[in-house]
Order: C-alpha cells, then structure tokens, then sequence
C-alpha cells in the first residue's frame, strides 16, 4: 500500500471515528458550555495530547515487532477487524434515546490553563478503548514493510484532525441552541459510522 493509498484510508477512517460521540465528546462539551470556548478549546488541546501518547507506543510496538512477524501481523489484523466490526455493530444498534448526551452548564470556578489541558489528557489516555482503537486502525494500512517514519506521520496527522474537530465541536457547543440540535441527531451520526466502521472491519479480516 502507496503512502497516499494508506493516508486517505486513514483520513476517512478517523474523521468517522471522530465524529462519533464518546467521552472525549462529552468532556469538551461540557466544558465549552459550562466555562466558554476558550476552556473547550484547551481541552481538545489535552485530548489531542493524550491521543499522541496512545500513538506513540503503538507505532512503535507495530512497527518494531508485529510487523517482523507474518504470522503476528496476521493475527493483529484479525482482531483489528473483529474490534472495528464490534463497534461499527455498537453504532447500527443506536437509538434517538441513548444518543443524546446530558451536559449539564455547571458554575465552574476559574481554573489554571494547565489544568484544563491535563483534564483533557486523561480523559483521552484513560479511555480503554482508545488503545484497541489505534491497533485496529493502524492494521488497516500496515504491512510487513510499512517504515515506522510513515506510521508517525500517519500518528501526527491523526492527532492533528483530532484536535481540530474537537476544536469545531468546542467552537460549535459555546451555543447551547446549537448543541441540541447537535445532540438531537447524535444517533443517525453513530449508525452512519457504525456502517462504515463495520464494512472496514470486514474489509480487514478478508483482507
């Protein structure tokens, strides 16, 4: 697979995944509508941090020792897909009922810039899910010659687009008009993503 092939795969797949409500969703949400834009906008930036970290330990653990192994690669790619099949499967099932999300406007006290950003950090490094989920997409695009210098720009080009939709979504819920009706359709967005996220993992297992 081209370097253009894989990063536009990547792309399309990311954006998906990103569009998709989840905690990240809901901690810039509520900190967009609860203490302003600017407290949104730094917690994508501690979102976007936190997802660097789950990107550089999976780039080297893939690329150094998966990718030397046949059989390894195999298997990591079987499971990707199974994953990306669970969640695309999570996504069908949604309803316009558990699809919105509650974000309650809290009187916040002033806090200092870092702390913000660290919330957001941790949000992002102690989700579970978010490891299974960069294994699974790295296997879309990996193979046994794939050079580690393309799995990081593939890494920084995935933490950027994360940091910039959350940007949009901190920018975009500063208006609560426009968070409901964000929220309203919260369930049409997962199961179109749930769609495409089921057909790629069926693509990587077939593959």
């Amino acid at each position: 697979m081209t370097f253009w092939h894989g990063f536009w795969i990547i792309t399309g797949v990311h954006f998906l995944a990103c569009m998709s409500p989840g905690p990240d969703f809901v901690l810039v949400s509520q900190q967009a509508l609860s203490r302003g834009r600017a407290a949104g906008m730094l917690t994508a930036l501690g979102i976007a941090l936190g997802f660097g970290i789950h990107i550089i330990y999976s780039v080297l653990g893939l690329v150094t020792f998966v990718a030397q192994s046949a059989p390894l690669l195999t298997a990591v790619k079987i499971i990707g897909g199974l994953y990306l099949l669970y969640i695309g499967y999570k996504g069908l099932r949604a309803k316009a009922a558990g699809g919105t999300v509650e974000i309650r406007k809290d009187h916040l006290a002033d806090e200092s810039t870092w702390k913000t950003i660290w919330r957001g950090v941790l949000c992002n490094v102690l989700n579970p899910k978010a490891v299974v989920y960069m294994l699974s997409l790295f296997t879309v695009v990996l193979s046994p010659d794939t050079p580690m210098w393309q799995m990081g720009v593939y890494g920084v080009w995935m933490t950027l687009m994360l940091f910039v939709w959350f940007g949009l979504v901190a920018l975009m819920l500063s208006a609560p008009a426009v968070s409901k009706r964000f929220q309203r359709f919260g369930h049409w967005i997962d199961r179109f993503c749930g769609g495409a996220l089921a057909l790629l993992g069926i693509k990587v297992i077939s593959g």
